[in-house]
Formats: C-alpha cells, sequence, structure tokens
C-alpha cells in the first residue's frame, strides 16, 4: 500500500454514503425499490471514485487524469436521459401522470446528486491529505449537511396558503368557489363528485408566486402527488372523474379539485402543502426590468 490508499478508500466511502444519504424511495415509490437503488447506488460509487482518485492525480501532476471527470459528466448527463426516457413511458399509464415538468425535475435531481458525491469525495479526501483524517471526518459531515440543503427544495405550502371549500354546481358547471372547474352534465356522475370528491383553493403570498401556481407543469405535479398519495377515485375511460386544477384569472388563486380513495381534509391539505415547488415552474415578474423601472417611477 502507498501513502494514498487510505485517502482514496476514505473518499470512496464518504462519496458512496453521501449518494446513500440522498436516496430515499417515498410514497412516489421512486427510485424503485431494490433494482432502481442498486443502479442508483452504482453510479454514486463510480462518482465517488472519480472523484477520489483526481485529488492524488493533481499531486502527482497527472494532469490527464482529470479527464475522466470530463467523462464523467458526459456519463452523468445520460443518467439524466435514462431517467426522463423511464418516467416517460411510465407516465402513459398513471392514472393521474406526473407531467413533463416534474419529470424534468427529477431527472435534473438525479443528475445533480452525482455531481454532489464528486464533490464531497473530492474534498474530504483532499482534506484527508492535506491535514489529517479527522478533518476529513468533520468535512464528510459538513459536505454531507450541505448535500441534504441542497437536495432539499421548496414546498408548496412555503408560497401559498391552502383552503378547502365545498363543491357546488350551477347547472352543469362544478365549481369551487367562483372557480370555474369543468363542465359535467350526468346527474350520476355529479353525485359521484359531490360525494367522493374534495375542492382546494391555493392563496398565492405574492405576486411571483400567481405566476408560479400557474404553471401547468406545477398544477400537475399537485394532481398526481394528491393522487399518489390518498389514492383516486377513476379509471381509464372516465373523463368526468379526472382531477383538475384552475385559476382564477383575476387573483391568480388556483383551485384544485380531487377525488381521492381517502376523504380526509387534513392529509388532503398536508400532501398538498409537501409538494415540491418545481424548479422549472418558478418565475420571478417581479425582478423583470420593466417592473423595476416602474417602481422607481411611482
Amino acid at each position: 500500500m502507498n501513502e494514498y490508499t487510505y485517502p482514496i478508500l476514505f473518499g470512496v466511502v464518504i462519496g458512496t454514503l453521501s449518494r446513500l444519504y440522498m436516496l430515499k424511495t417515498d410514497y412516489r415509490q421512486y427510485p424503485t425499490y431494490l433494482h432502481g437503488k442498486v443502479i442508483h447506488i452504482a453510479l454514486g460509487f463510480i462518482a465517488a471514485g472519480l472523484g477520489t482518485v483526481a485529488v492524488p492525480s493533481i499531486m502527482e501532476q497527472d494532469f490527464t487524469a482529470i479527464t475522466f471527470l470530463t467523462v464523467a459528466a458526459s456519463q452523468f448527463r445520460e443518467v439524466r436521459n435514462m431517467e426522463r426516457n423511464t418516467l416517460t413511458e411510465l407516465d402513459s399509464y398513471e392514472l393521474v401522470p406526473r407531467g413533463n415538468t416534474y419529470i424534468e425535475g427529477i431527472a435534473v435531481a438525479f443528475e445533480g446528486r452525482n455531481y454532489l458525491v464528486i464533490f464531497t469525495s473530492f474534498l474530504t479526501t483532499l482534506v484527508y491529505l492535506v491535514i489529517s483524517w479527522w478533518a476529513a471526518i468533520i468535512a464528510g459531515f459538513i459536505c454531507l449537511f450541505l448535500s441534504k440543503m441542497l437536495m432539499t427544495g421548496g414546498k408548496l405550502k412555503e408560497i401559498v396558503e391552502i383552503e378547502h371549500h365545498e363543491l357546488r354546481f350551477e347547472g352543469p358547471g362544478l365549481y369551487i368557489d367562483n372557480i370555474y372547474i369543468m363542465n359535467i352534465g350526468l346527474p350520476q356522475r355529479q353525485d359521484e363528485i359531490l360525494k367522493y370528491g374534495m375542492g382546494f383553493i391555493l392563496k398565492p403570498k405574492n405576486f411571483n408566486v400567481r405566476s408560479t401556481i400557474a404553471n401547468l407543469g406545477q398544477r400537475q405535479a399537485i394532481l398526481h402527488d394528491v393522487s399518489v398519495a390518498l389514492g383516486v377515485f377513476r379509471d381509464s375511460g372516465t373523463p368526468a372523474l379526472v382531477p383538475l386544477a384552475k385559476r382564477d384569472l383575476d387573483d391568480g388563486r388556483v383551485g384544485v379539485f380531487i377525488l381521492p380513495q381517502e376523504k380526509d381534509i387534513q392529509k388532503a391539505k398536508a400532501v398538498i402543502g409537501e409538494v415540491p415547488v418545481l424548479e422549472n415552474a418558478i418565475r420571478m415578474p417581479t425582478e423583470a426590468k420593466a417592473n423595476k423601472k416602474g417602481r422607481r417611477l411611482q
């Protein structure tokens, strides 16, 4: 064994542990258990190895070895494409699909977490060689903490107020408060919707949030997560029993119509509040130059 053996082993172990820490199967059951996890753990191990061996290569002035990191970047882009293609294929079989925006967010997250593994293993190995093993352990815990922060995005409850409202019909029109949802002409379907359906209003906390929750992908993510967590009262070929989210064009509120198997208001509120705010849906219209000029002129 040479002087780099223990630092390399340490960096690989910490990097792989960080990938395990960031990998979890939640109520959406993705990644699948067990084979989906095995794939991502193996990729995490490879990423940890690449990040670790870069440090001895730099110290030995073997800079050609750094080119492996560029190869890794292209491989992890393929991870993103793999996740996107897999989820897109599966989405067509969902009673309430995720939507392309949600799928893209998941694919980006899986790619990004491999880069966090490379960073963790690189930094811990460097600290091990430059300072000592105990400093590397501290650096490893710091990296795990940073990874946890970076992998945790915003939740819907942070940007909207969630209110429950009873469903009502005006003729064939289904409404949540004053927000029109859809047209249901059959009395039998109307009875089913009033019996099993629930309505919620999402009130944006500021002007920027209006644009975020108006995004069709963000709205579809809400419907999907609620349907997975609480079930959905529908089957294929029943278009009248499709959960929908429609917005009030005047004030930007969004009405969410769901048909859960378990009709529990508090649980539904909790699930809606935990829906991730999709990065691709976030909009900041108040940061536009035109809006800033308008504020200065007032």
